[in-house]
């Protein structure tokens, strides 16, 4: 499976060259036989170095960079790679799915848990 579109691609690089917004994830990267997710929002010039959240499986997901190459090269038993959710829909901004992620240990897509985080981030203004 190809892992970015040209279009994914350039909606990426675009949010990147925005600089510091609370973009709303534009692609979900997943293990198909893991727990590893993550949500990303923008990429970096270079093509390679992505920004968002991740969660490799280990109740502590994590706001950060990572490598295209790296998550493109990854092998998994049965032929398997990283794929893309093409189903995925991002109905928030990156600050609500990693408060959620936060209070959950794990990425979550509930809209009963997402609209709770953002009742807490609201909050806390």
């Amino acid at each position: 499976m190809i892992l970015l579109t040209d279009d994914t691609r350039d909606r990426l690089l675009a949010n990147g060259r925005q600089g510091d917004i609370d973009h709303v994830p534009v692609v979900k990267f997943f293990n198909p036989v893991g727990a590893a997710t993550w949500l990303i929002t923008e990429m970096e010039a270079d093509g390679d170095t992505l920004f968002g959240l991740a969660d490799l499986g280990f109740g502590c997901p994590e706001l950060g960079s990572c490598s295209l190459a790296e998550l493109t090269s990854v092998r998994l038993p049965f032929g398997l790679e990283i794929e893309r959710d093409i189903l995925f829909q991002a109905t928030f901004p990156l600050s609500v799915y990693a408060e959620a992620a936060r209070q959950a240990g794990s990425i979550v897509e509930s809209d009963r848990l997402l609209h709770a985080a953002v009742a807490t981030l609201r909050d806390r203004r």
